[in-house]
C-alpha cells in the first residue's frame, strides 16, 4: 500500500494546483481514480465552473460515519529556491520533496491509496471523501461543498481534517478574514504633490491603523490560552501601486489578513478599519478629487474552529490511536466551516506544518506510513 501511496502522491504533486487556478487536471485524475473502484463521484463547482470539490461515499447509505477532508490546492513557488523541481516528487534520504507533499497531498494520497482497504472491509458506517479547492486562500471551496446536494444528503458523525499535525489531535484554531483594499488616488506631477492624492500615502496611513489595532489586541492576550500567540493578529502580505516616482500614485492595492481568536468579533474589528477609511482618510481625498475612493473588501471570511463541537471526534481519534492529548494551532483549515455547520470535527494528519509553504517542502516515508496506518484503523473501527 505504501508503494501505491507514493505513486499517487507523485501524480498529485505533478499538478501545479495553485490556489485560484483551474482544478480540472487534478480533479479529473482523482475522479477517475475513485471511479476505477466502482464508486460514484460528485463534483461541486465554483460559479465559473473552473474549480471543483470532490465528494464520494464508500459503505452503506446510513447516518453516521466519517468525513475525510483535505484540500487539493497548494501555495505558489514563485521566488522560492528549490533544490529540485517543486512539481516533480523527488526522493532523498527517505523524504519525498515536492510542493504540497506535506500540505496536504500526502494525506490525500493516503486516503486514495486506502480505498481498496475500505472496499474490502464490511463497513457498517460510511466513509465520505471530501476534497476541497482553495483552502489556502480562506476555504473558498467549502460553501460549495456544504451546499451541494450530495453533502446535504449525508449525516456524518464526525469530520477529520487531515492537515499536517504530526498526528496530534487538534480541537481549535484561529479564523481567517482574507482582505483586499483598493485605493483610487489622483495623479499629478510630483513637483506639487499636494494638488494630487497619493494612493500609496493613503495606504500607508491605513496600514498604520491596522498595525495600531494589532498592537492593541496584542496587549490584551487571552488568559490561559493555548494559542501562540494568544491574541488575534494581522498581516499585510502584498502591496502594489503607482506608475512613476515623479507622479503621485493614482492607485494602490494591498492584500492583508486578520486571524481572529475563537470568540473574537472579527466583524467589529473590520468595521473599525472601514470606519477609519471612510470617515478619516476619504473626506480629504475627495476634497481634492471627487473620484477618489477606498474599498475595503472581504474576499473570504473563514470561521474560527473552537472546541465546542470537537469532543466526539477527538474521542474517536483517541480510541483508535491511543492518543489522549488535545492541542490548538494558529494556522487555519477547513475545520471551522464543518464545526460551524454543527459537525463534530478535529484536525489530525501526517507530517509537520513547519515544512508547509516553504521551499523544499517534504513529507517523510515514515509519515506516509503513519497516515496509511491511520486509515486502516479508521476502517477497522467502522467495520
Amino acid at each position: 500500500m505504501l508503494g501505491r501511496a507514493v505513486e499517487i502522491l507523485e501524480r498529485l504533486v505533478a499538478f501545479p494546483s495553485v490556489s485560484g487556478a483551474s482544478t480540472h487536471g487534478i480533479v479529473n485524475y482523482i475522479k477517475k481514480y475513485i471511479e476505477g473502484y466502482g464508486i460514484e463521484v460528485a463534483l461541486s463547482f465554483d460559479l465559473a465552473r473552473e474549480r471543483a470539490n470532490v465528494f464520494a461515499t464508500l459503505g452503506p447509505a446510513v447516518d453516521g460515519g466519517i468525513v475525510l477532508n483535505g484540500h487539493t490546492d497548494v501555495v505558489p513557488v514563485k521566488g522560492q529556491k528549490w533544490q529540485s523541481d517543486p512539481f516533480t516528487l523527488t526522493k532523498r534520504n527517505n523524504c519525498l520533496y515536492g510542493r504540497g507533499s506535506v500540505d496536504m497531498k500526502g494525506f490525500l494520497a493516503c486516503v486514495l491509496a486506502s480505498i481498496p482497504i475500505f472496499k474490502e472491509m464490511k463497513l457498517k458506517k460510511p466513509i465520505h471523501i471530501a476534497f476541497t479547492f482553495d483552502e489556502e486562500t480562506g476555504g473558498y471551496g467549502m460553501p460549495f461543498l456544504l451546499n451541494s446536494r450530495e453533502f446535504m444528503n449525508c449525516s456524518p458523525a464526525i469530520v477529520i481534517v487531515g492537515e499536517p499535525t504530526e498526528m496530534n489531535i487538534i480541537t481549535a484554531h484561529k479564523g481567517g478574514d482574507e482582505m483586499r483594499t483598493e485605493i483610487t488616488g489622483f495623479e499629478v506631477h510630483s513637483c506639487d504633490p499636494n494638488k494630487g492624492v497619493s494612493a500609496i500615502s493613503v495606504a500607508m496611513r491605513l496600514i498604520a491603523k491596522i498595525e495600531e489595532i494589532g498592537d492593541r489586541l496584542a496587549c490584551l492576550p487571552h488568559s490561559n490560552s493555548l494559542f501562540e500567540p494568544p491574541y488575534s493578529t494581522f498581516n499585510v502580505g502584498k502591496i502594489e501601486g503607482g506608475a512613476a516616482r515623479n507622479a503621485t500614485a493614482g492607485w494602490c492595492n494591498f492584500d492583508w489578513e486578520f486571524r481572529p481568536m475563537p470568540g473574537e468579533d472579527s466583524r467589529a474589528i473590520i468595521a473599525e478599519i472601514k470606519e477609519y477609511a471612510d470617515k478619516v482618510l476619504l473626506p480629504p481625498m475627495k476634497d481634492i478629487n471627487g473620484n477618489a475612493e477606498i474599498k475595503v473588501i472581504t474576499e473570504v471570511s473563514a470561521p474560527p474552529f473552537d472546541d465546542m463541537n470537537s469532543e466526539r471526534a477527538a474521542r474517536f481519534i483517541s480510541e483508535i490511536t491511543g492518543k489522549n492529548s488535545r492541542g490548538v494551532v494558529s494556522f487555519g483549515t477547513d475545520a471551522g466551516y464543518f464545526s460551524a455547520a454543527g459537525l463534530s470535527t478535529v484536525v489530525c494528519g501526517p507530517g509537520s506544518i513547519s515544512r508547509a509553504h516553504a521551499p523544499d517542502e517534504y513529507i517523510t516515508i515514515g509519515e506516509l506510513k503513519e497516515g496509511l496506518s491511520f486509515m486502516k484503523k479508521i476502517a477497522h473501527h467502522l467495520s
